[in-house]
């Protein structure tokens, strides 16, 4: 199992994902060029990937889905509320309520999240004693979730705000009020609170997603989430530039 994050952040986000000889995507709200270009430095085609496993329907996570379809012809995987609302027609999808058994030996399980948003699905990736939790865009992680998202191998995992920073931007108070709500977006704080409840000795690498540009910094992000953590490699993923492949 590797992975690279290819892009992360407000103006686009899309992971690529190889589990033995599958390829996937996570997400695809970056366009065609940057995409294929992302993909192709990391010795993979466009074609080859197999499926994209969609997170939720904000534009930063699917704007590039249709041109991606129309080139590639993956399989999509959606819950019923996120095809219900998608406001693009695909024909070669799947709907899913909770675990996607369609990989020989791949295990594949879904978290319910909170965003403001019609249905927010992080994903488990499992093969071979290997694990891999995705967890962005959501106010925050209901405890019923806790157990299934301990003990992963690595995690990609939302670090999206400093809240002092947020308070003091120049961004409308609702808009800040959304973002710390319930159905907003986990702070550098909170996200150090779930990983510090989720890693084990058996943890290899986190990465810190989807960090805003305006209400945080990479250096204060990993200066928060490290703490308590300083034994596991911290990797921050970026908005217009992919991170380096991480092989489990």
């Amino acid at each position: 199992m590797k992975f690279c994050v290819l892009a992360s952040g407000s103006k686009g986000n899309c992971t690529y994902l190889e589990i033995g000889n599958y390829k996937f995507l996570i997400d695809i709200g970056t366009n065609f060029l940057y995409t294929s270009t992302k993909l192709k430095e990391i010795n993979v085609e466009p074609s080859e990937i197999n499926a994209i496993f969609i997170t939720h329907i904000h534009e930063d996570h699917i704007a590039g889905l249709k041109r991606f379809i129309k080139m590639c012809n993956p399989k999509i995987y959606l819950t019923k509320k996120m095809k219900d609302n998608l406001e693009l027609d695909i024909l070669n999808y799947e709907i899913y309520e909770e675990n996607i058994e369609c990989y020989e030996n791949i295990k594949i399980s879904t978290v319910k999240l909170s965003h403001d948003t019609p249905d927010c699905r992080g994903y488990i990736f499992e093969h071979e004693e290997k694990s891999l939790a995705y967890i962005t865009d959501t106010g925050y992680i209901n405890i019923k979730h806790h157990k299934i998202l301990t003990n992963k191998t690595a995690y990609i995992i939302e670090s999206n705000h400093d809240v002092d920073m947020l308070m003091n931007s120049k961004r409308y108070r609702p808009l800040k009020m959304r973002i710390l709500g319930d159905e907003g977006h986990i702070s550098n704080k909170d996200c150090n609170y779930y990983l510090s409840k989720f890693v084990t000795d058996d943890t290899k690498s986190i990465v810190l997603a989807h960090l805003s540009e305006e209400a945080n910094t990479p250096d204060l992000a990993y200066e928060t989430v490290s703490k308590n953590l300083e034994n596991i490699p911290i990797i921050i993923a970026k908005q217009h530039d992919r991170i380096e492949m991480i092989d489990l």
